[in-house]
């Protein structure tokens, strides 16, 4: 048994802030959670607000390799694919562990304590197997273990070029496994251990046919794992969707039997008014990545819509251009000022929730709420920087959605283990020097040959 001692905790929409908190955890689970009271002997006091663990409901590991080398580039989405292409194209089992063990060292000091993996990168060059034909997945599932984070390794279905059934050409070959019978029978191999779950990817509507998406769900289904896809995250998808089919991304979707309460929604940014009713209705979860769909241009979806039809929002760092939930829970927020014009579109409380509980049921992970039986997830984040000076504890909810940043966090407990203590990462001792280094590996494997 261990106990921490909370001088603030969030305790979840309803209960709201609570002060002089003792969270007592036996293994990897809260045990008590009781408050008003004083320190006993022996526990750890965490100075400021203690939230639960956040979670990255939608994350690509090797993005990072990308941030600050696209900003240069005009275009859209579909131009800056062409630069992620050629990560994705140098990438091995090695370079995969150094960089995903940096990448997500880097989301535990930023409070992130599960985080979901849109796995898609599976084969070697011209899309060979590997002797392992998941060493690339399972790259991954180590690279979380030494960074401390729980992984729900999101095995993605990725088959074709387009709408048009053009096949995969480039780095694209790596990503399929030929049709959904290859590609189940490849993830059904997949197994899952403390701190990792499985889950089932569609990547889009356009590298997945419909018989091929209704396979996924029923695998999905089949092992009551969640089910994650992008949907409608450009225009252009849904034009092309239309045309080729008559119906939107989402109707396609729920025609093959994907969505429902195990599903999650990528994006959602460009939506008709009978898709937020149809994924509403239907109990699927939207995951919204802010920070990358402004990146990218892409836009700025119905947020508060969706969630008054009934789809749970959570949230993600995508293309890791930033690793900060509370920016993505407030951009979320901010965003949908700019566009409706008006403010309050989101309560604080709310947004937390997308931020931790929401995050990790769509996940499949019994956390995100300080409660007695959940893993226990303690996420401090101080309040003597500049940005929460003056913090009333009465209205630290909105100080957390508003002001904080990643950098505020001083201490992690996932799974009732701490990994991250006054700010610095327990288990990667220098998680800068650990991104420059996977970086640096990846950047002499793409330099042109006359640079080599």
């Amino acid at each position: 048994m261990s106990a921490w001692h909370c001088e603030l905790a969030w305790l979840g929409p309803g209960r709201g802030m609570a002060e002089r908190v003792l969270v007592e955890v036996e293994g990897e689970r809260i045990a008590a959670v009781t408050g008003g009271t004083d320190p006993p002997a022996g526990a750890t006091r965490l100075a400021g607000v203690t939230v639960p663990g956040l979670a990255n409901g939608h994350s690509h590991a090797f993005h990072r390799a990308l941030r600050g080398r696209t900003q240069r580039a005009g275009g859209d989405f579909w131009s800056w694919r062409e630069l992620m292409y050629q990560v994705a194209g140098v990438l091995d089992p090695d370079s995969y562990l150094e960089l995903a063990t940096a990448a997500y060292a880097e989301m535990a000091l930023a409070g992130i304590c599960a985080v979901g993996e849109f796995h898609y990168l599976h084969h070697g060059p011209a899309g060979r197997p590997y002797a392992d034909p998941n060493a690339m997945g399972e790259a991954l599932a180590e690279a979380a273990g030494r960074a401390g984070v729980r992984l729900t390794l999101i095995d993605t279905c990725y088959l074709r070029a387009g709408l048009d059934g053009r096949p995969l050409a480039g780095a694209q070959v790596r990503f399929g496994d030929g049709d959904a019978g290859a590609w189940a029978e490849r993830a059904g191999a997949l197994r899952e251990r403390p701190g990792l779950r499985l889950a089932a990817g569609i990547h889009s509507v356009r590298a997945v046919d419909e018989a091929a998406m209704a396979t996924v769900a029923a695998w999905a289904g089949g092992r009551d794992v969640p089910l994650h896809l992008h949907l409608s995250e450009q225009r252009a998808e849904n034009e092309v969707c239309l045309a080729a089919t008559g119906r939107t991304p989402a109707a396609l979707a729920g025609s093959a039997g994907v969505l429902g309460p195990r599903t999650t929604a990528v994006h959602a940014t460009h939506l008709t008014g009978e898709d937020v009713a149809r994924l509403g209705a239907s109990g699927t979860s939207v995951c919204l990545c802010p920070t990358t769909e402004r990146d990218l241009a892409d836009g700025i979806g119905p947020a508060a819509a969706l969630a008054a039809a009934g789809s749970p929002l959570c949230l993600g760092s995508d293309s890791n251009a930033v690793v900060d939930l509370f920016e993505e829970a407030r951009a979320v927020e901010l965003d949908e000022r700019l566009a409706s014009g008006r403010r309050g579109n989101h309560r604080p409380d709310d947004l937390l929730a997308a931020a931790t509980e929401a995050g990790m049921a769509a996940l499949g992970w019994d956390a995100g709420r300080l409660a007695p039986g959940r893993l226990a997830d303690l996420v401090t984040v101080g309040l003597d920087s500049v940005r929460l000076a003056g913090t009333r504890p009465a209205e630290a909810a909105d100080h957390l959605v508003f002001a904080a940043t990643a950098a505020d966090v001083t201490s992690v407990v996932a799974s009732g283990r701490q990994i991250v203590q006054d700010g610095h990462h327990l288990q990667v001792d220098d998680v800068p020097a650990a991104l420059t280094q996977a970086i640096a590996t990846l950047d002499r494997a793409t330099a042109a040959p006359e640079k080599r």
